[in-house]
């Protein structure tokens, strides 16, 4: 569905010449579920923007549902549908006008855009707010209208661009809902952009991590945490610098660090070494008085592949040039 090789996109900004795209090469296959993650100016959105045509790349190449992006850009769009940042409805325009329009837009005939309407706002549960105008709808009903104009045209690919920032959890629960359940309906692939972590973890059957204007780590949730994070032992013991020694011999550690009484080691599967632990420390006299096992989580893996954590790059807000719309 997707496929770019050593695609590249650069600006200038004075005299300078920014690298917002390195060279990403990227094979998202049919009906898959991809997350597209990176802190702030990783190339994310402006990667998203070239496969959208709304960019035209510096170098390289990029074809969707087999469809170049520079030469036929017509077939891209229509191959495609992209829900941004920002609401995509007109305001003071009715719910139901702004579907049927966005049929018109794609060639459909008055009849035909005014049935796909309706099957949209049944399958969205836009019911209720078909006659209203959009500036009254709450921003989880705006995500919803936001992801049936997407659909209108039926296609098999869909960009949803950070689609629940702002929502309550109940909010996000509900909007991931629909999207999976239509997900299901119609086969549709779908590539994600969020800073919430746990949606790429929870949903996404792949996560792709950019960083940079390059691709980093490309697996799924599960194995990028287990192979670049591992999980995480916390012991406090009665003698710590006389156990650190010992687990050299212990097979699946792959880091430690000592505060005071307190281990914290990193390892392939905590469920099998916590108990070889507890093993070693009583045969050697080192009573363990507390041990704690946590899981890795997505922030982890940022944290050991970037050196910073997505949360942190997301608080930080924006640079100027992404406030300008030119790198994100």
């Amino acid at each position: 569905m997707i496929e770019t090789s050593g695609l590249t996109k650069t600006f200038r900004q004075g005299k300078k010449t920014v690298n917002a795209v390195r060279g990403i090469d990227l094979a998202i296959g049919e009906g898959e579920l991809v997350a597209l993650l990176g802190p702030n100016g990783a190339g994310k959105s402006t990667t998203l923007r070239m496969l959208t045509t709304l960019l035209t790349p510096t170098s390289g190449s990029a074809r969707i549902a087999g469809f170049d992006v520079g030469k036929d850009r017509d077939r891209v769009r229509r191959s495609l549908g992209y829900v941004g940042q920002g609401n995509g409805a007109g305001h003071n325009q009715r719910v139901r006008d702004e579907l049927v329009v966005q049929g018109r837009c794609y060639g459909m005939t008055r009849q035909r855009s005014r049935s796909r309407a309706d099957e949209l706002i049944e399958a969205l549960e836009l019911g209720e707010l078909a006659a209203r105008t959009v500036s009254t709808l709450s921003g989880g009903q705006r995500r919803r209208l936001d992801i049936a104009l997407g659909l209108v045209h039926r296609p098999p690919l869909l960009f949803l661009d950070e689609p629940t920032t702002g929502m309550d959890p109940q909010s996000r629960a509900n909007l991931w809902d629909h999207i999976l359940r239509l997900r299901r309906e119609m086969g549709t692939t779908i590539v994600l952009t969020t800073h919430y972590l746990d949606e790429a973890d929870s949903m996404a059957e792949r996560v792709i991590v950019v960083d940079r204007g390059t691709v980093i780590a490309d697996d799924t949730a599960s194995a990028l945490k287990s192979e670049l994070a591992g999980d995480l032992i916390v012991l406090n013991v009665s003698d710590a610098a006389a156990l650190v020694p010992l687990l050299d011999g212990v097979a699946g550690i792959k880091d430690v660090t000592v505060a005071g009484s307190r281990l914290n080691i990193r390892v392939e599967r905590a469920e099998v070494v916590l108990p070889e632990l507890m093993r070693l420390g009583d045969a050697h006299g080192i009573r363990v008085l507390t041990a704690d096992m946590t899981r890795p989580t997505l922030d982890d893996v940022f944290l050991g592949l970037t050196g910073r954590s997505l949360r942190e790059s997301a608080a930080a807000g924006t640079s100027s040039l992404e406030t300008a719309g030119e790198l994100r």
